[in-house]
């Protein structure tokens, strides 16, 4: 590939070195190769399950232990809400209220999304400040609900397409609305605090940096005498560095009509650059979106507890058995204690060959495997919703590991993996607790558990023009491929996303 003088600028502008840009346009040409699954992850196979005592117990030990330690709550924050009102944009491209009523509208398009936004609308958390603006504007009911959404997206109105969905109206507490950022604040407080100081760090889009900083100025207060708490929050972006290259269908750089080379985010596996930057004892992983009101806190408060005392119980374990491989004086007994420990609880996996190898040499794969960081990935029972899952997968090498995989991952002409995936019980909400330090409380460099071959090749348009695009392999995919895996199932209750503006009518976002 032959770049020229402007290339290698935009290159040096960005932090990308050529052979960076060159891996990847291998990576189009060889194309990445679909993921070997081996099982479905159930309970008993990779999924833990506790009682209520068994998780009153797990609390304890995190109420217990945390005393003393750094925790961060680590919120991907970066999305804007255009998708999530896909629906409304459609409709006010293809309705006039001066053409035909909503009722002939909806039985001419089958629009259902708005039909059910419409017959919503009172119980939308953003009813009063939208009717405040258009009041006695409409001449009928149905011009209302056009003027309605008409000012919810209109760039010269509140232009809520624009808006990241951190900082949305989500929930109506009569007196005032909350946004997913101010929930966030809220729930972190009660198990992220360090002394009386909540600790988050959000990943956020730059254009939106400002707005983010004033809904924070604009709350904190009132947030701060609800929770008797104060908070600590910092904010990164996504880095120019991972963007990553886009190719035509020849596999030769995708130019844009000025001739510059087009580069494309990275998507959210960018983000295990910023999660590598923070410096934390426990770091709870949680999306914007997924946030609820008051009458679920606990249980989502309680989970969170639940799965941080289950990180804090194998890392006791993980930490005592790195000090005596460390040591290397080990006898036999304790290289199988040790094994049954990786195994078992840590949910790795030996080659056949182990038992042949030296004393020393088994040693090196211990300390290897459990010199790890560890996640504690909490999964929902598969009931329709989509999102990756968990899975045993079969590497390239042979290897057998725990896995979040994406459905885009699977070759779905393969029956036999097409079954694997349709037989899952579990999916993945995206709700994890990491421990990202070894023994000695050093951090780990978390760049070192990335497998780049799980990244994902899309086709894309621009300008007319057909494209591939690469995403780098995602956060809780790919980016810690080579972790610590364990996976517990976790209530429903606490898997409350905001796909679109229609999940705000959910009784997750009913604060009535």
């Amino acid at each position: 590939m032959t770049l020229t003088k402007n290339d290698l600028e935009l290159l040096s502008e960005k932090g990308i070195s050529e052979s960076k840009v060159n891996e990847q346009i291998e990576t189009f040409k060889e194309g990445i190769p679909f993921v070997q699954l081996e099982k479905a992850v159930t309970v008993g196979d990779g999924i833990l399950q506790f009682d209520a005592e068994q998780e009153k117990q797990l609390i304890e030990r995190f109420d217990e232990t945390q005393e003393g330690m750094t925790l961060l709550k680590f919120v991907p924050a970066s999305g804007a809400a255009s998708r999530m009102f896909r629906a409304l944009f459609n409709f006010l491209d293809a309705y006039d209220p001066s053409e035909e009523s909503l009722n002939d509208y909806f039985e001419r398009t089958g629009d259902t999304d708005m039909k059910t936004f419409s017959e919503g609308l009172t119980d939308f958390p953003f009813y009063r400040i939208v009717q405040s603006r258009i009041s006695g504007n409409a001449s009928s009911k149905d011009e209302e609900v056009y003027l309605f959404v008409k000012e919810m997206m209109s760039e010269d109105a509140l232009n809520y397409g624009f808006y990241p969905k951190g900082l949305l109206p989500f929930h109506n507490y009569g007196d005032h609305t909350a946004t997913p950022f101010e929930e966030h604040l809220k729930e972190a407080a009660v198990y992220a605090k360090n002394d009386d100081t909540a600790k988050l760090h959000f990943t956020i889009s730059e254009q939106h940096g400002k707005m983010f900083n004033q809904e924070f100025s604009n709350i904190k207060e009132r947030v701060s005498a609800a929770v008797k708490a104060s908070f600590d929050v910092s904010y990164s972006y996504q880095k120019p560095s991972t963007d990553t290259i886009a190719v035509d269908m020849k596999n030769e750089p995708f130019r844009n009509e000025d001739g510059s080379v087009l580069f494309r985010p990275g998507g959210h596996g960018a983000l295990i650059e910023n999660l590598n930057e923070q410096n934390a004892d426990i770091v709870f992983i949680k999306n914007i979106d997924n946030v609820t009101v008051p009458r679920f806190a606990n249980t989502v408060v309680d989970n969170k507890k639940v799965l941080a005392g289950v990180l804090l119980k194998v890392q006791k374990k993980a930490f005592e058995y790195a000090e005596l491989l460390n040591k290397g004086d080990l006898n036999s007994n304790q290289l199988e204690e040790i094994k049954s420990f990786v195994q078992d609880e840590l949910n790795a996996r030996f080659s056949e060959k182990l038992t042949s190898y030296s004393i020393e040499q088994q040693i090196d794969v211990l300390r290897d495997k459990v010199n790890r960081p560890i996640r504690i990935c909490g999964m929902v029972k598969n009931e329709g919703e989509p999102g990756g899952g968990p899975f045993w997968i079969n590497d390239r090498k042979g290897n057998i590991s725990l896995q979040i995989i994406e459905s885009a991952q699977i070759d779905m002409d393969d029956p036999e993996q097409a079954n694997i995936l349709k037989n899952a019980t579990h999916f993945n909400p995206v709700d994890l607790v990491c421990g990202i330090k070894n023994y000695r409380g050093e951090k780990y460099d978390l760049m070192k558990f990335v497998d780049a071959k799980q990244g994902f090749i899309t086709g894309k348009t621009k300008e007319g023009r057909d494209l591939k695009a690469l995403e780098l392999p995602g956060l809780w995919n790919g980016a810690m491929a080579y972790w610590n895996t364990i996976f517990v199932e976790v209530p429903l209750q606490t898997f409350s996303p905001v796909k679109t503006v229609n999940d705000l009518l959910k009784p997750a976002h009913q604060v009535q």
